[in-house]
């Protein structure tokens, strides 16, 4: 891979997604939920290091986290929504909406996908490896990645129509979205693959850029 050129730093007037975070604080109920979610998420990750994806219950990772099922089942609805669903899509949708209103679209996706990137590599990086690998190899996740409403295309497709200050997205909006969604889930998935050895921020950096110049070359 050639040598990518660092995104450059948010401008004044623009909102970076610690920004977007900062302005919707949570409450202490709200922050005791995402402690609650993140403890079950940890400890269904051990078992399923230790025995495997479909050999871990629901049963099991409740009990670990020391919950009762009935708690597990109110904050995912499935275990296999504890995979594919996160907190960063409100955060997204937000800092993307606070972007420039004259920006073109793929350099507002562009930003900010690195952007939260960078952000969930200092803290979060094992643990976004190990979803990435999970969604990689378990063929029902890689399945239902792509339903609702874990279906990234339709974030951008909400983003693309609240810009635009329709209701209907266009077939244009649908298009660019689908693309989008695409090209930053191969990446991912490409990046769990070959176990987590390249920069991601500089594979989604990459992508977007391939995105930008219309394929040509490809």
């Amino acid at each position: 891979m050639s040598a990518l050129q660092p995104t450059a730093a948010p401008s004044a007037g623009q909102t970076t997604l610690v920004q977007a975070m900062l302005e919707a604080p949570l409450s202490l109920r709200e922050r005791k939920k995402l402690k609650t979610r993140q403890a079950i998420r940890r400890e269904a990750y051990r078992l399923i290091s230790e025995q495997g994806y479909e050999n871990t219950t629901v049963d099991q990772i409740a009990a670990a986290a020391e919950v009762s099922q009935s708690t597990f089942f109110r904050y995912f609805a499935t275990k296999e929504d504890l995979v594919l669903s996160d907190e960063y899509d409100p955060a997204l949708v937000t800092a993307l909406l606070g972007r420039p209103a004259d920006e073109p679209f793929l350099q507002s996706c562009r930003e900010t996908v690195i952007g939260l990137i960078r952000e969930l590599l200092q803290d979060e990086r094992e643990e976004l490896l190990t979803r990435m690998r999970l969604v990689s190899e378990v063929p029902v996740l890689r399945a239902r990645m792509h339903e609702p409403p874990n279906d990234p295309q339709q974030l951008y497709l909400t983003v693309l129509t609240r810009r635009a200050g329709i209701e209907q997205p266009t077939l244009d909006m649908r298009i660019t979205a689908a693309a989008v969604a695409a090209a930053t889930t191969e990446v991912v998935l490409h990046w769990a693959e070959s176990d987590g050895r390249d920069d991601i921020a500089d594979l989604v950096d990459h992508a977007f850029a391939v995105l930008e110049r219309g394929f040509r070359g490809v």
